[in-house]
């Protein structure tokens, strides 16, 4: 990333996306802000105009923005605003956003596949509200939407950012060769699965006697 004292007016616009409704949306606001201060104290050390940072939160529309911003810091160093829009598309100008990231969000897909809901597909994924322990098929229908939406966040993402900008993501990852079967919370998944399918059975049933 170039010196942030190449910021035009010294602003420094920060971009976080997926930024939920928790506590943990300002503090990681907070540590990023913090690195690029001491980077731009390193950089120019005779300077004594210090950049402002602009911060911008992004979430779905549906995201409880209320409660959010009901928690922002008062004592804040840093103008917060909030940007409502699927980060699989474009949601800011062109070379504006100096920093951005993403943290544990990019792994909620912009939709679920397609073809895991079509009954004579192969890759219907019956009975369960995960892939794991689920056919190939249903595995390869997860893996292509996923790299079609990383691309589409990283195609947005690379307009919007300044030359010489930075995106950091920071996900969940599952190491090559390591079944579907033994991803931990995707046992935590197939025991909610098979819940939910037992509590609508029941529901189905109820309804079948009562009418």
């Amino acid at each position: 990333m170039k010196k942030l004292a190449s910021a035009s007016n010294m602003i420094i616009r920060v971009a976080d996306f997926g930024c939920a409704t928790g506590p943990n949306t300002f503090v990681n606001a907070h540590k990023v802000l913090e690195a690029m201060k001491h980077k731009h104290k390193s950089q120019c050390p005779n300077t004594e105009t210090n950049p402002e940072f602009h911060v911008f939160f992004n979430d779905l529309p549906s995201n409880d923005f209320n409660t959010l911003f009901t928690s922002l810091p008062q004592d804040r160093n840093f103008f917060a605003c909030g940007v409502p829009g699927s980060f699989y598309n474009r949601l800011f100008p062109q070379s504006s956003i100096h920093f951005a990231y993403s943290t544990y969000a990019l792994h909620f897909l912009s939709k679920s596949p397609e073809v895991v809901q079509e009954l004579n597909d192969p890759a219907w994924n019956k009975g369960r509200i995960h892939y794991t322990s689920a056919s190939e098929e249903v595995v390869d229908a997860y893996a292509t939407q996923f790299a079609r939406d990383a691309g589409n966040f990283l195609d947005a993402r690379a307009v919007e950012l300044v030359p010489g900008g930075m995106l950091v993501i920071v996900m969940q990852g599952v190491p090559n060769g390591m079944p579907y079967s033994h991803i931990i919370n995707g046992m935590l998944f197939d025991c909610m699965g098979s819940i939910l399918m037992e509590l609508s059975k029941e529901v189905c049933y109820n309804h079948i006697i009562n009418s």
